[in-house]
């Protein structure tokens, strides 16, 4: 049974993971201008620290526990698990059309205020389960929670960046555009009170469920990393700069793990 402290440890994580758009609002406040080359770097970076613990951590953990479970079979429920998590994030991406999904990065002069508030609620349901897995897995994997909301923090900066960014040219307000983009980021640890409260009272394997979230996660992950992230980093700065990027966060990403 956790105990309280267990509990808010793991919502701190997952707030903490979430409320990283607003770093990217400041980041967006401060700056006179649209430094591409950074933003390819960190788009890059970003990609970099997802397809890393989304392999090596998140998929070998999930594959584990469903071995240890189901035998060999739990390698083809891993895999399922894994491309669930591609196909619902690929559906999302395709609901939402091209010129208004916060992933396309179009020029900011153009989006109008209604461009940013639907970015804000499509980054919102993005966060969801990015939110349910960090929570779960704070909440019962200690030791894989920090690197995990790191992660997702890192891939919710340039989020902060994007809803910022149309609010502010359309709307000319840049208190409102901070507040707006900080508070998508809290789908992150309402999805994971959400899953707590609701989901695991009727599961009494929590390690299965944690399997299946973590695999689950790591697809969406990987589909946002190679899909969106990384054709972005190459668009809006030079080649190398996204590839330096990416080889950083995974490096920043394997020491990390290490020394955890």
């Amino acid at each position: 049974m956790e105990n309280t402290q267990e509990i808010l440890n793991a919502i701190l994580l997952t707030g903490f993971a979430g409320l990283a758009t607003g770093i990217g609002s400041l980041i967006s406040l401060t700056a006179k201008k649209t430094n591409t080359n950074y933003l390819s770097f960190s788009l890059g970076l970003s990609a970099g620290v997802m397809i890393y613990v989304s392999f090596v951590e998140l998929f070998s953990q999930s594959g584990d526990i469903l071995k240890a479970n189901y035998g060999d079979n739990g390698e083809l429920y891993n895999m399922l698990a894994f491309i669930g998590g591609v196909l619902f994030i690929a559906i999302i991406d395709k609901l939402i059309p091209e010129n208004q999904n916060p992933h396309e990065f179009s020029n900011p002069n153009k989006r109008l205020y209604r461009t940013g508030i639907i970015s804000a609620i499509v980054i919102a349901i993005h966060n969801f389960p990015e939110g349910i897995a960090t929570f779960m897995t704070a909440l019962y994997e200690p030791s894989l929670g920090v690197p995990i909301a790191i992660a997702i923090a890192i891939h919710n900066i340039p989020e902060g960046i994007v809803v910022y960014t149309p609010l502010y040219y359309s709307t000319g307000n840049k208190k409102k555009a901070f507040w707006l983009s900080l508070l998508s980021g809290l789908a992150e640890p309402l999805g994971g009170i959400i899953a707590y409260l609701v989901v695991m009272p009727f599961f009494h394997n929590h390690d299965l469920v944690l399997a299946y979230i973590l695999s689950f996660v790591a697809g969406i992950m990987v589909f946002i990393s190679l899909d969106e992230l990384l054709p972005a980093a190459r668009e809006y700065g030079k080649h190398h700069s996204a590839v330096y990027g990416l080889v950083l966060g995974m490096f920043i990403m394997g020491l990390s793990l290490f020394l955890l």
